[in-house]
């Protein structure tokens, strides 16, 4: 049995790299072996078990939930260690002076009142019925409860149960480990919600695979996806049963056959979906409910979209992009997600194994080709992501403006050549007809008269016509195709059905894919090839079917790719169950106009250390202000007017060296910026970040000042 997202529209396994139908056809890749789990499995389980079992309570969005204990929302006010220990002590010798004062009677016999009211008048002598020591205890035992009295009043104003809870009872208190209390009923290694719909065999036997060490985190993860299917009617119970009493846990594996990664280099929860980031530093801009908790980013938060924006060394690819890169290919092996990392080649964003499909764009050793036309047939589809990717960065930045005539052009020449070929053009092919060469033209002509086809004709003689006339953008398409058309690349974006092309049609599957791009001497066709992902990415989680899988793109180093129409397909993400993580090294990497806008178009935005003051400005305005409050303490000198003050006045000085002042303290409300563009340039620690979250549900975080080595 599959899981969800491991088959494709018509029911069909998917191929251990998933692909979507149409041409090239290429032969699937026989299926790998499983490959040895990174992490032996323990003997009995324990360590899996206590993980299952931990607590994980709602927190507020980003708070890493493994082994969360929640604080209050407000910091409570807290004596300073001084002023209590020396309060407690006073208190403790008034109490002392009270009754040293009653013992000795010089406060009256007013506080025995109370005793001759309730003890009989039997009770008292020494005659009486008690006996002598008996009236000696009635007497002590009075005189007990008034000094405990004394006692409770003192121990009250002087708050000693703050002073034993602070400096007393952690010095005897013993660190314990968490043990979750956990009842057969609520224990979720007994899986008792597959027991109640009436599968006890199949809850049996994965409770024992957990308890014998057999089940890791992601087998637990991917059952669970599975049983979710099952819930909304995706896999019949009969299915699963039979899968899971067949496999164990091992049942309804991803199509690689694989259970997990090579390695892991982050902390991943996979029962909440959470990777950890880091720990919200303990600091006064912090909400006292954040500081010192984890820093955990799941698909809630990354289905909002990130940017990452802070200078080369800041952590940018080792602290943000390779976490969330391993966390998604967990999730993916769950059959969660589906995720493409994007970035230069060793940037360090994961072994080759970790992966599916590796993409390594100038190396001709590379197994998988990308297809440049993002798997469309259909050639207005094509040209207007094509466009994108070749002059996106050349258009109007403002927000309102497009690209049409770019995508005319290409449509102009798509239209006809695949009419004529069954196919697209290859980047050669392209090249010549967007420079004009009479040959192909002339071919393309006679092909399209011998099928009859009209009206492609008419594109192709207005494209002729446009040729050449001031303002046509064919020249500057062409003048970018010929980035392409170099010899390194030569054995990629192939259309003959040659190579294997992996295109993003492919985002139905859970399927971990890594691009390498060709940075040393190909930054401008490495730009280029950014964008054209990014374009394919936002128009093929936009038609999914299976928009229950999440689906994220990982570009690492996004300059020059952010465009209008770039902007407009993040904005789109959120409601088709996608995101994107955007790196920068510098908001000016990104036109002026679209600095707004991008940043309004992401949920999660993150300023790392090292960030420019003009850069923290744009940050500053996206995240506002707040209502504050704020003292104004003015110290005042105290002028005597008497003798015997003037004397006293010059004693104080004599011992203090100050003069005698009296402090008046003036509290407002005033609105002040979150974070200031002056501390994000110059507050924020080296390996710290100043991060903003909003979840798919439009819970908002407010800027956290993270430590990311935490």
């Amino acid at each position: 049995m599959d899981s969800d997202g491991t088959q494709d529209a018509r029911g069909t396994h998917a191929s251990p790299v998933p692909r979507p139908a149409g041409p090239p056809e290429v032969p699937a890749m026989p299926p790998r072996p499983p490959r040895a789990p990174a992490t032996p499995p323990l003997p009995d389980g324990s360590a899996f078990l206590t993980w299952l079992r931990a607590p994980r309570p709602d927190a507020a969005p980003g708070v890493w939930r493994f082994g969360h204990r929640p604080r209050p929302a407000e910091e409570p006010e807290e004596i300073p260690a001084r002023q209590l220990l020396s309060g407690a002590l006073i208190a403790f010798l008034v109490g002392w002076l009270i009754w040293s004062l009653l013992q000795n009677g010089y406060l009256g016999t007013w506080w025995w009142v109370p005793f001759d009211l309730i003890v009989p008048d039997a009770w008292r002598g020494g005659d009486s019925d008690l006996g002598e020591t008996g009236t000696f205890i009635v007497y002590q035992g009075y005189e007990l409860l008034v000094a405990l009295g004394i006692m409770v009043g003192a121990a009250r104003l002087g708050r000693w149960g703050e002073v034993w809870r602070r400096f007393v009872t952690p010095r005897f208190r013993r660190p314990q480990a968490q043990e979750p209390r956990t009842t057969p009923e609520d224990d979720p290694a007994q899986w008792n919600e597959l027991r109640a719909a009436g599968a006890p065999d199949a809850a049996e036997r994965l409770a024992a695979e957990a308890r014998t060490g057999l089940m890791r985190d992601v087998d637990h993860a991917r059952i669970m996806r599975a049983w979710q299917g099952v819930r909304t009617g995706r896999h019949t119970l009969t299915t699963f049963s039979g899968a899971v009493l067949k496999d164990g846990a091992a049942a309804c594996l991803h199509p690689s056959g694989e259970r997990d990664l090579p390695a892991r280099l982050a902390r991943h929860d996979l029962v909440t979906g959470q990777v950890r980031l880091g720990t919200t530093v303990d600091d006064a801009r912090n909400p006292y409910a954040y500081r010192g908790t984890g820093l955990g980013l799941g698909p809630d938060l990354l289905g909002t979209s990130l940017v990452a924006v802070g200078p080369a060394g800041s952590g940018k690819t080792g602290t943000v992009v390779r976490p969330l890169a391993e966390s998604l290919c967990l999730h993916a092996l769950a059959g969660r997600a589906a995720v493409v990392v994007v970035g230069a080649a060793g940037a360090g964003l994961g072994p080759a194994d970790a992966y599916d499909v590796v993409v390594r764009i100038g190396n001709q050793d590379s197994e998988y080709d990308l297809d440049l036309y993002g798997g469309s047939t259909d050639p207005d589809e094509a040209a207007a992501v094509l466009a994108e990717a070749l002059v996106g960065d050349l258009a109007d930045p403002h927000p309102g403006s497009d690209s049409r005539r770019s995508t005319t052009v290409l449509a102009q020449l798509l239209g006809p050549f695949r009419a004529v070929h069954g196919r697209f053009p290859s980047v050669p092919e392209l090249r010549q007809l967007l420079d004009g060469a009479p040959g192909p033209f002339a071919a393309l002509r006679q092909g399209l008269q011998e099928a009859g086809q009209e009206s492609l004709l008419r594109e192709l003689d207005a494209r002729e016509r446009q040729m050449g006339q001031p303002g046509d953008v064919g020249g500057v398409l062409g003048d970018r195709v010929a980035l392409l058309d170099r010899p390194a690349f030569a054995g990629f974006f192939d259309t003959s059905g040659q190579s294997r092309p992996f295109t993003l049609k492919a985002l139905d599957h859970p399927v971990r894919v890594r691009i390498d791009l060709p940075q040393r001497g190909h930054a401008d066709a490495s730009k280029m090839l950014a964008r054209l992902v990014l374009a394919q990415f936002t128009a093929s989680v936009a038609v999914r079917e299976d928009r229950s899988l999440f689906a994220c793109l990982l570009l690492d180093d996004a300059t020059g790719v952010v465009t209008p129409e770039a902007v407009r397909g993040i904005q789109r993400l959120r409601s088709g169950n996608a995101g994107v993580v955007l790196t920068l090294r510098s908001l000016d990497d990104v036109a002026r106009p679209l600095r707004g806008p991008l940043l309004g178009a992401t949920g999660c935005r993150m300023a790392l250390s090292g960030l420019t003051p003009w850069d923290g400005q744009d940050f500053a305005e996206v995240w506002g202000k707040e209502w504050t409050e704020a003292r104004d303490v003015t110290d005042r000198q105290i002028i005597a007017e008497t003798p015997a003050g003037k004397a006293v006045h010059m004693l104080r000085r004599v011992i203090t060296g100050k003069a005698p002042t009296a402090r008046a303290v003036t509290v407002r409300q005033v609105e002040r910026e979150r974070w200031s563009a002056s501390e994000l340039a110059h507050g924020v620690p080296a390996g710290h970040a100043v991060l903003s979250l909003t979840d798919v549900k439009g819970e908002h975080a407010p800027p956290l000042l993270v430590d990311l080595r935490g």
